[in-house]
């Protein structure tokens, strides 16, 4: 036997907007800047290769 959909457990509103509310800070706060930061990463670590190793050119 299944409950009925006023017998299933459905979650307060107060757990809902806590629940939006972390996602909203995930997406528009902490995702960019951990784009951001691996984008610059890899371009420091091209810049330093590079530095070190010389620029990218025809082969010899």
């Amino acid at each position: 036997m299944t409950p009925s959909q006023s017998e299933t457990k459905s979650p307060d509103k107060t757990t809902r907007r806590l629940e939006l509310v972390v996602f909203f800070v995930l997406a528009a706060v902490i995702w960019p800047f951990i784009a951001v930061g691996i984008v610059g990463g890899y371009g420091f670590l091209v810049w330093m290769w590079q530095i070190v190793f010389g620029p990218p050119g025809p082969p010899a």
